[in-house]
């Protein structure tokens, strides 16, 4: 397995895709939104980043509703492998943290709730924040086995408020044993999952080898995550993150069938923890406007951007 992204991993492949994306990209930050955008995918503090450089941030990209998704309790345990997942692993804020902000900005943010999923006391610390608004559980980011009691209890939680749940998969760290993902999936059918990161945006390829965080080239399609998309009803894909990102570009005649095939079970997420909100220095810009050059039309691109987000959060 490749080591975690650092901000000049993800800056490379912010790089690397702007030369894919070509003029689409530019002056993006500066132009009016064409059409609206919900980004189900930001943190506050996101390493060290001020929550006036985020709300910044959102409006250069363009974004006209932001869903900012909370850490879980800081804990030295197995979960959160050994402490170094606390802050998601990037030094983000925890739930009253959100709910601040999107309480003082109203119409611009919303926010989920989140827990460890192995602590005695998560059910109770979610419920406390479904009362304050609440409009899903995430990101899971926890050292679990994806099918296990604890990611069921989760579900369980989500079920009984009508709500997503969105998981972060990196084998071997994160949401382990994603070839299993399934049985929840239809233990839980009314539950819709987001899948998010390496290991969901890896498995869009049929050959892919589960130790390589970030593949390049062709991509065969059947992979777990194309067919988990197209066997389930309850399963959504976040384009966030340098994963996202390289998901999108790696094989420029992969991508807009995929997109077509999934027209209606993918939501565009940043995960971009820059200052700046255009340009190759930020991936959720290259992200945007990765999904506007390869979605085959205006209407597959705002179900991507938008109306699939406005489904899932019910609004």
């Amino acid at each position: 397995m490749q080591g975690h992204p650092t901000l000049s991993r993800r800056r490379f492949l912010g790089a690397s895709a702007a030369f894919l994306l070509g003029p689409r990209l530019n002056g993006q930050a500066n132009a009016a939104p064409a059409e609206p955008v919900i980004d189900i995918h930001q943190h506050t503090h996101y390493h060290g980043r001020s929550d006036e450089d985020l709300i910044k941030h959102q409006q250069a990209m363009g974004v006209t509703l932001t869903v900012l998704l909370p850490a879980g309790s800081t804990v030295d345990r197995p979960s959160t492998l050994n402490g170094r997942a606390n802050g998601l692993e990037a030094q983000c804020h925890g739930n009253e943290s959100v709910v601040k902000l999107a309480k003082s900005h109203p119409g611009e943010f919303l926010f989920f709730t989140n827990e460890v999923p192995d602590l005695p006391e998560a059910r109770a610390e979610l419920e406390k924040y479904f009362k304050l608004g609440a409009r899903g559980i995430g990101e899971q980011k926890f050292g679990v086995e994806c099918d296990s009691f604890y990611i069921e209890q989760v579900a369980e939680v989500a079920q009984e408020h009508g709500v997503p749940v969105l998981l972060h998969f990196w084998e071997g760290d994160y949401n382990r044993g994603f070839a299993r993902f399934h049985k929840i999936l239809e233990k839980f059918p009314k539950v819709n999952f987001i899948g998010h990161a390496q290991t969901w945006w890896g498995n869009i390829d049929k050959n892919h080898d589960q130790k390589i965080a970030y593949p390049k080239g062709r991509v065969t399609p059947g992979g777990i995550t194309d067919r988990l998309l197209s066997d389930y009803p309850n399963m959504f894909g976040d384009c966030s993150a340098g994963s996202g990102l390289n998901a999108l570009t790696r094989d420029a005649d992969f991508t807009p069938d995929f997109l077509k095939r999934h027209q209606d079970k993918l939501v565009f997420g940043s995960d971009c923890e820059d200052t700046v909100g255009s340009g190759d220095k930020c991936q959720g810009a290259q992200i945007l406007a990765a999904i506007r050059r390869f979605a085959p039309g205006r209407k597959i691109e705002g179900k991507i951007l938008h109306d699939n987000a406005k489904k899932l959060l019910k609004l």
